[in-house]
């Protein structure tokens, strides 16, 4: 094993070296099943809806096991980051979620094997204020105001700054990340401004209300009534996959009454979240439960977060599965929820 991981180890890339074995190699697995359509095939991140570096080496170097176990397992609310433990409905036991760990932990390079950066985790000292306007200059024009909503990594999320600590983020705004868009910015703004920084996110998570723990089902999520509107009219207006159908031409349709199904395929933590009304739940990673269950005879309008990523991935396995009334919804969830159309939670469509 020792051998395997030194020959991938410094590449900045996850698919190197000979074949791996135990933990990482069902890492492997897992990662491309379920990780890899957002942070790419080598970890190198920005694959599909902006998801970030997993090989970066001052990342790998400054997030501990624990942070990582705690981003797979809960995911990132706010984002389209699942929650992939099965104690939050996702389809992940503890030791697969440390096999991911231990997947990821080969592309460290050489340096940081021996262990961790030392991270400074003294008390903060920094002036909130003032780090609230050096945020506003230099970081909301990529994490968004208040470290949310941007096209980088949500910074100012509740779940990355519970399991975030003062040096991983000292160290994050210092260092920068290589590889990505994130510069060092020691030099820059210095550690008296960084800490304050730090101290204007460590404000703002403190506003925030805490989050609920979420609705614990077990996964595979059984498949609601498929399809609806049984007796309806062919949908008008429907692109078979590879093409789109645009947000407003299926709402169009499901009020015209027309028979279709409409599956989520993001992971089953997600749709317990949050929905669109009258969707089932067939995650893209694995809809083999479901194929014998859904009518070949009818279009099945397939949707994500991502908008196209998932539920892409999702159409393909369906049409290669012999379906061929099957077409992505373009703008995906997010767009729906926008417009203020129908949206469910829970097990229930």
């Amino acid at each position: 094993m020792a051998f395997v991981v030194a020959f991938c180890i410094g590449s900045g890339d996850l698919e190197c070296g000979p074949p791996l074995t135990g933990a990482p190699r069902r890492g492997q697995e897992l990662y491309r099943k379920m990780c890899a359509v957002c942070h790419g095939a080598t970890g190198e991140g920005y694959a599909a809806d902006d998801a970030p570096s997993l090989v970066s080496r001052e990342w790998l170097a400054s997030a501990s096991d624990d942070f990582i176990r705690a981003a797979i397992a809960q995911g990132r609310r706010g984002t389209t980051m699942s929650s992939w433990s099965v104690k939050r409905a996702g389809p992940l036991s503890d030791a697969d979620v440390d096999a991911v760990v231990a997947f990821l932990r080969t592309a460290q390079e050489p340096r940081l094997s021996n262990g961790p950066v030392h991270l400074d985790e003294r008390p903060l000292s920094g002036d909130a204020a003032a780090g609230v306007d050096v945020f506003a200059k230099n970081c909301a024009g990529c994490h968004g105001a208040r470290g949310v909503g941007g096209s980088a990594v949500h910074i100012g999320g509740l779940d990355f700054l519970q399991s975030a600590s003062n040096g991983f983020l000292r160290y994050a705004v210092a260092r920068g990340r290589h590889g990505t868009a994130m510069p060092a910015f020691l030099w820059k703004l210095g550690p008296s401004r960084i800490d304050g920084v730090v101290a204007a996110l460590r404000g703002w998570q403190a506003s925030m209300p805490p989050h609920s723990a979420g609705i614990a089902r077990a996964a595979p999520l059984p498949l609601g009534p498929t399809p609806l509107h049984p007796s309806g009219p062919e949908p008008e207006g429907f692109h078979a996959d590879p093409a789109t159908t645009p947000v407003d031409v299926v709402k169009g349709q499901l009020d015209r009454g027309a028979r279709m199904g409409i599956l989520d395929a993001r992971a089953p933590s997600d749709y317990l979240g949050s929905h669109i009304s009258g969707a089932v739940s067939v995650p893209f990673y694995d809809p083999d439960p479901y194929l014998a269950l859904l009518p070949k005879d009818t279009w099945l309008v397939c949707y994500c977060g991502c908008p196209h990523a998932e539920s892409g991935q999702l159409a393909h396995k369906l049409v290669a599965h012999g379906f061929k009334k099957v077409t992505v919804l373009d703008e995906g969830i997010n767009a729906w929820r926008a417009r203020g159309y129908a949206m469910g939670a829970g097990v229930d469509p």
